[in-house]
């Protein structure tokens, strides 16, 4: 049976077909630009599949290059229920019940990511703003369906149930630290520093233990501020070091509650360079993210 890809003459990311083009003319898409405290990503609206036959890794990093593309950390692309199932996409298909909308992230090299904290509330403001969705709404993203809520500027994202490691070293040039587990959809390695300037300029991934973690790693580096307000940097896997990460403040909070001899039923406020965002651990265990997320552009690409 012909999926929608190959009714269109086109392939899934990772085929050989040429990509973007209908008739031997470029076919443009729509797509809207917004950030989360200054982490900011590319939505591809994908009303009826088209977009993710021409989805390949180079497409992602054309559109995230920032002096040649529209720029951003990552691309999320938004795929409607309904259409997910006409798109030959089988992972998609096999993870969308039980929600209305699919939150496919790419990191701006082009890989694949299991969750984005901070994109998830700029496609949740994205569907809001446009009036597909109200709150609360329900999306499905590769660490399962989350719930989202928007008050206003905030957008408050359950991020579901840490999970909670040891300890590994991570290292920047000559220098190293100990760095505690934690994955809240996407793994991390949260490091304590005196001063967040001591890890540098982050410019070249950090160093850390292949064997721990398989598929890379997010690094974060955490100074306190004071009682229940922590400062961080973070390197993101597939990106880079980035103004903010949704996912690695909540890692962040839960490493420095437990540091703090404390756990569930508390909250911390946590510093990025891009802003500011407030983590619930709720008594029952899940971890509540509340920060802003804004749109600022409309358009069409041709990338």
């Amino acid at each position: 049976m012909r999926n929608l890809c190959e009714t269109l003459g086109t392939t899934p990311a990772g085929g050989a077909s040429v990509r973007g083009r209908d008739n031997g003319a470029v076919r443009s898409y729509r797509f809207a630009k917004g950030h989360g405290t200054e982490n900011d990503f590319v939505v591809l609206p994908d009303e009826d599949g088209a977009v993710h036959c021409d989805l390949s890794a180079e497409r992602v990093r054309a559109l995230c290059d920032r002096r040649a593309g529209i720029g951003g950390d990552g691309v999320l692309r938004a795929v409607q229920v309904l259409y997910g199932r006409l798109s030959g996409d089988e992972e998609i298909d096999a993870a969308i019940a039980g929600a209305n909308w699919f939150m496919d992230y790419r990191n701006a090299d082009g890989s694949l990511s299991e969750m984005c904290g901070n994109g998830i509330r700029v496609f949740a403001r994205y569907l809001f703003d446009e009036g597909l969705e109200s709150s609360p709404m329900w999306i499905q993203t590769r660490d399962g369906i989350k719930e989202v809520r928007v008050d206003g500027e905030a957008v408050t994202v359950d991020m579901g149930v840490p999970e909670v490691g040891g300890h590994s070293d991570v290292t920047v040039g000559e220098a190293v630290w100990s760095a505690r587990r934690v994955s809240t959809g996407n793994p991390h390695a949260v490091a304590f520093v005196d001063d967040l300037a001591e890890a540098g300029p982050l410019t070249e991934e950090p160093g850390y233990d292949r064997e721990v973690y398989p598929e890379g790693v997010n690094v974060e580096f955490v100074a306190r501020v004071a009682d229940g307000h922590v400062a961080m940097r973070v390197h993101e896997r597939g990106s880079g070091e980035t103004r903010s990460c949704g996912t690695g403040a909540c890692a962040v909070m839960v490493a420095t509650a437990l540091a703090d001899g404390r756990g569930p039923g508390t909250s911390y406020t946590v510093d990025v360079p891009g802003g500011r965002l407030r983590i619930e651990w709720t008594p029952e265990g899940r971890v509540l993210m509340t920060g802003p997320a804004v749109m600022v552009a409309y358009g069409e690409t041709a990338l």
